[in-house]
């Protein structure tokens, strides 16, 4: 006979389902099975129930090595998933060395800037001032030609009175010719008054004698001459008076004229001195202004070649920085590659497990319903004059892909002695109640659910452990990731894709 453990039956149930031709299928109807076996029938079955159980334990062993493999494969990259979220934290943490970089290259160009803006300032200042001195330069210039201007009519008045101061002489000269010839001239009719004067006595005294001799005859000449005497002496003095006071007169006016001209050439040449020493002055400043723009253009060039040299420094600091950080963001980039290429790799791995897992527990139900189906066989047999047991029915359990088995899912044993027991009571296995199938329905469904819930778990101890290990970044794309691979798990276990049982079952009917 043969007896199947409470697990293997629930599990048998919850992997068909409560189809109703199954269950028909593995419960024979009662009436239908006969009371007697034949004993060589049931040592065939339990000769080729050990030919299965030691095929399918070294496929078992097969499996369980394959497994413990693929276990170690998983560690291996569950190690080198490790490894890489290691060394994605010591990138990520050599990426924020960048920023700190990034803040002192902007510190450094925000002090460069204020320099660069004092310099600007400077360079102003510079120009601003430079344009007073050339303003200052240019009135400078304009009193400069000013002065010129008043220079040259100072000369021209110096010149002017120099010729007055000249003419005056001439005339002074002219004047003392004059004076000297008129004393000349005062001499001359001196001496020709005196000469008068004397031929005028020689005369009288010759008159006289004459009187003398001719007294009765003519007059006495002496009072006429006196009279004339007295009028050319009074006529002379006037003369001489007069000269003299337009002498004095001219001499006195000729003097006033060369004092007004005097003081006026010193003036002139006190003014021609003073503004000798303005010009001096004014030269002196103008080449002052222009040693200090000079100095000034020296120092804003000077300036300028100084923050022109810094600023290409900078810009060459700056464009080695841009060039280490496209540089580091490439390896990053790099390194994120290769650890999406290995999370996907991990997630394929993960995917494939949980296909493992679903085919383990598909196998498992698999094997519980070839074990039904065989009994249910026998029991069909022995209602038909007991044929043998048909082959393919237990080939089809090995023909089948070599599937992921775990030794907790199986707990049967096979024995004649048991065989020789079922078949003895058969009326009591095939006498199930509608209560028993009911019951079992429910404990299938119990069974459905606990296995849900554990599969929930399971999800969520996944997810929980993928969150933990994947980068806050990457989060929400492997969890749209999971989703449709769960998606696609689900449609293609609906499919059946991952169910060999369905096919085989399929095949069976």
């Amino acid at each position: 006979s043969i007896s199947f453990s409470f697990e293997v039956y629930n599990a048998g149930l919850s992997c068909l389902g409560t189809s109703g031709h199954l269950l028909a299928f593995l419960r024979p109807e009662p009436g239908t099975i006969s009371m007697d076996l034949d004993l060589s029938q049931a040592a065939q079955v339990s000769s080729e129930f050990r030919t299965v159980r030691t095929q399918e334990k070294a496929q078992l062993q097969d499996l369980n090595d394959r497994f413990a493999g693929f276990i170690e494969r998983v560690h291996e990259l569950e190690q080198q998933n490790r490894a890489l979220q290691a060394e994605l934290l010591l990138l990520r943490q050599r990426h924020v060395e960048p920023s700190r970089l990034r803040g002192l290259y902007e510190q450094e160009a925000r002090t460069l800037r204020a320099a660069l803006e004092d310099a600007r300032l400077e360079k102003q200042a510079a120009l601003g001032e430079g344009e007073r001195a050339e303003q200052t330069l240019r009135a400078l210039q304009a009193q400069y030609e000013d002065e010129v201007l008043a220079r040259e009519e100072a000369e021209g008045r110096l010149l002017e009175a120099r010729k007055a101061a000249d003419e005056a002489a001439l005339d002074r000269a002219e004047l003392e010719k004059k004076v000297e010839t008129l004393i000349d001239e005062l001499a001359f009719l001196k001496r020709v008054h005196e000469s008068e004067v004397s031929e005028l006595q020689a005369q009288v005294q010759f008159g006289a004698q004459i009187a003398v001799e001719t007294e009765s005859i003519k007059p006495d000449l002496s009072s006429a001459l006196k009279d004339i005497r007295a009028q050319y002496e009074r006529l002379a003095a006037r003369n001489m008076q007069a000269a003299e006071d337009w002498f004095r007169g001219k001499v006195g006016s000729l003097t006033e004229t060369v004092a007004q001209h005097s003081s006026a050439v010193r003036s002139s040449k006190d003014e021609a001195g003073e503004y000798r020493r303005q010009l001096q002055a004014r030269i002196l400043e103008i080449d002052a202004c222009r040693g200090l723009n000079e100095s000034l253009e020296i120092q804003l060039r000077e300036v300028e070649d100084k923050q022109s040299a810094e600023i290409s420094a900078m810009q060459d600091t700056i464009r080695q920085l841009e060039d280490e950080l496209g540089a580091t963001k490439s390896e990053m980039a790099r390194y994120l590659k290769e650890y999406q290429d290995l999370l996907n790799v991990k997630m394929a791995l993960d995917i494939e497990i949980a296909a493992y897992r679903k085919l383990l527990e598909g196998e498992e139900s698999r094997f519980n319903v070839g074990v039904a189906g065989s009994v249910s066989c026998i029991y069909g047999h022995s209602l038909s004059a007991g044929p043998t047991f048909s082959r393919p029915l237990f080939s089809s359990l090995t023909s089948g892909v070599p599937y992921l088995l775990s030794s907790r899912l199986i707990s049967s044993s096979f024995s004649s002695d048991d065989v020789i027991t079922s078949a003895q009571t058969p009326k009591a296995e095939a006498g199930l109640t509608e209560e028993e199938n009911e019951e079992e329905k429910e404990e299938e469904e119990e069974g459905k659910e606990e296995e849900a819930k554990e599969e929930k778990e399971e999800e969520g101890k996944e997810e929980g452990e993928e969150e933990n290990e994947e980068g806050e970044e990457d989060k929400e794309e492997e969890v749209d990731k999971e989703k449709e691979e769960g998606e696609e798990t689900k449609a293609a276990e609906d499919k059946g894709q991952y169910s060999p049982l369905f096919c085989l079952l399929n095949s069976i009917f």
